[in-house]
């Protein structure tokens, strides 16, 4: 039976359910795949405080569903931070941001204990870097960053009429081959400007869960 890959998406979003705590707030991502989570979510909603959105979008799903969405400051450290992501390798490190709210998603994983990234078997790759690379930069520093990236051997490309929920723009770095994420990491968040690169490194997944025509692959 040959199998969408969003179904793949729902199966790996259904299996993250088994990792939520018992009661206090969750954490909650963006994207297609976090999408299925909000949904599946539903008729649990009544054992949890609420939760804390990366994005307005997750929000007013979040709030259809009729789940409190608590303001991070409020909330203290998580238990549990649930997202997707637009590539992972076999260490959990993540490019993350293809929806563009990479920074909260940043900002929640660190503030989380245990993050659960849930995602289509076709994310997992060998090196990261195929996707490319999101960059959020402050909007007077994007030629300024564009001209950083391109020495370190990308080739940023501004996203057109998108910005963050911040204010902010993003550029996304092609042709990047990522063999040492922490670093690069380091590297990208040194630009003056730069207010999150979309590389997981430093707080990379804890729980990889792959979607695949034969269930959920969870690597731990």
């Amino acid at each position: 039976m040959s199998m969408t890959q969003d179904e793949m998406k729902r199966l790996a979003a259904k299996a993250a359910l088994d990792y939520l705590p018992d009661g206090g707030v969750i954490g909650v991502g963006t994207g297609s795949t976090v999408n299925h989570f909000i949904d599946l979510l539903a008729p649990l909603k009544g054992r949890f405080e609420g939760a804390v959105s990366s994005s307005e979008a997750s929000t007013e799903r979040l709030k259809a569903i009729g789940m409190q969405v608590i303001d991070l400051n409020a909330a203290g450290e998580l238990e549990v931070y649930v997202d997707g992501a637009d590539e992972s390798n076999k260490h959990f490190h993540l490019i993350k941001g293809g929806g563009g709210a990479l920074t909260r998603e940043k900002i929640i994983a660190g503030a989380s204990k245990k993050f659960v990234c849930i995602a289509d078997e076709t994310k997992l790759v060998d090196v990261l870097g195929k996707f490319p690379l999101p960059v959020e930069v402050i909007p007077m520093a994007r030629s300024f960053v564009a001209r950083e990236l391109t020495k370190l051997g990308g080739t940023p490309v501004w996203r057109e009429n998108f910005v963050t929920d911040n204010g902010n723009l993003i550029l996304d770095v092609q042709n990047l081959e990522i063999m040492e994420p922490v670093k690069l990491e380091d590297r990208i968040n040194q630009i003056p400007g730069v207010v999150t690169v979309g590389i997981f490194g430093h707080r990379p997944a804890d729980v990889l869960i792959l979607g695949t025509p034969n269930g959920p692959r969870i690597l731990e």
